[in-house]
């Protein structure tokens, strides 16, 4: 893999539109009713402490990616063993996004279309973005960013621009308590959209260091959380709690409300578009952070593994027979019991391990003067 030189600001847009990714797709924390916002906040702050421990890691060894730490710093056999782990739960989590914008193709689109052609004609789109590198995924994500700003605040400004904002359906605040926050935010709200930051630790060593990286990173993140927040919301001030919980594309359906005197009445074809432009970058992010490993395991250019991974990846799509069977497994195990083991539990034995063996280091370089 080639050591291009990534920009900051590179960066942070991709990191952006990533998180933003298939999360407009649902409503998150609506087991939390109304409170929902307070559900994503919270989801927020705990992704900010994985993001702080992500980025700890990186400052320890600027210049190892997440698969060469492990490989440094737990060994030649047990480093390989958890770097294919993760290699796979990125195929994974790319082939879950991979149904997604297929399933979505179908329901807004293309009814009568098969969901395993549509996945046939998206993965060979992304994988010839994969084939160039991650520095094409950066400079196309640098490109759609004012698209995908301009879009999403034409939606939050139309919304109550058009009498459908009703601020009252998100009242009474806390009327259940705590307890029904807590237990939507964690872990599902951190394990999606916010933890899934930890594929970055694959990009960090090959962003240009003049640049403030953490506190730009750090920035990004906030405003997209509070930005996501805010979108999540507009679902509860139009369709109230109790109906958007048993939307299957809730914000597409709050979009399709949207009519300004005969002006702008298609305002789903723009946000379907949106969505599939966020689905695209997620995909070929977490497609990138597996070729990538692959590469580090094995030796072999990125480039080779492209096809076989894009095969694996096709085939996991449609592990579900159905697509209420495919979200039931992703918001259920998946978010709860598989993503906290990489966003939070491996990260934090990495981190635990290179202050050890770092901390001994120390002791024995007296010993050698």
């Amino acid at each position: 893999m080639n050591r291009s030189t990534l920009r900051v600001s590179e960066l942070a847009v991709t990191l952006s539109l990533f998180e933003v990714g298939s999360t407009t797709l649902f409503l998150i924390g609506g087991e939390a009713k109304q409170d929902a916002w307070l559900a994503m906040l919270i989801g927020a702050l705990g992704g900010l402490l994985l993001l702080l421990l992500h980025l700890a890691i990186h400052r320890q060894e600027p210049k190892l990616d997440l698969f060469m730490l492990f490989r440094r710093f737990t060994g030649k056999y047990l480093g390989c063993l958890l770097n294919l782990l993760f290699v796979i739960y990125f195929t994974y989590e790319a082939s879950r996004n991979l149904r997604d914008l297929s399933e979505v193709t179908v329901l807004t689109l293309l009814n009568n279309t098969s969901v395993w052609i549509i996945a046939v004609i998206a993965i060979l789109v992304i994988s010839n973005t994969v084939r160039y590198g991650y520095k094409v995924l950066f400079l196309m994500c640098m490109m759609l960013f004012p698209l995908m700003i301009f879009g999403y605040l034409l939606i939050s400004v139309l919304i109550p621009a058009t009498g459908l904002f009703h601020y009252e359906l998100s009242l009474p605040v806390l009327e259940n308590g705590w307890t029904p926050v807590f237990r939507a935010a964690v872990p599902e709200i951190i394990s999606f959209p916010f933890g899934q930051v930890v594929l970055f630790l694959v990009f960090y060593p090959h962003v240009h260091k003049d640049g403030n990286l953490i506190k730009t990173v750090i920035l990004s993140y906030l405003a997209t959380a509070l930005s996501l927040t805010f979108i999540n919301q507009l679902i509860i001030f139009v369709m109230g709690p109790k109906l958007a919980a048993y939307s299957t594309l809730p914000l597409l359906e709050t979009v399709q409300m949207i009519d300004l005197a005969e002006i702008l009445e298609r305002m789903d074809a723009l946000f379907t578009l949106l969505l599939f432009l966020g689905l695209g970058i997620k995909i070929a992010a977490f497609f990138s952070g597996a070729v990538i490993g692959l590469e580090r395991i094995t030796g072999v250019g990125y480039k080779k593994w492209v096809i076989p991974v894009a095969v694996l990846l096709y085939g996991l799509a449609f592990l579900s027979p159905n697509y209420t069977h495919h979200i039931q497994v992703g918001r259920g195990e998946v978010l709860n019991y598989v993503s906290p083991v990489f966003q939070l539990a491996l990260p934090l034995l990495l981190f635990i391990v290179i202050m050890i063996r770092k901390r001994k280091k120390k002791k024995k370089q007296p010993d050698h003067s």
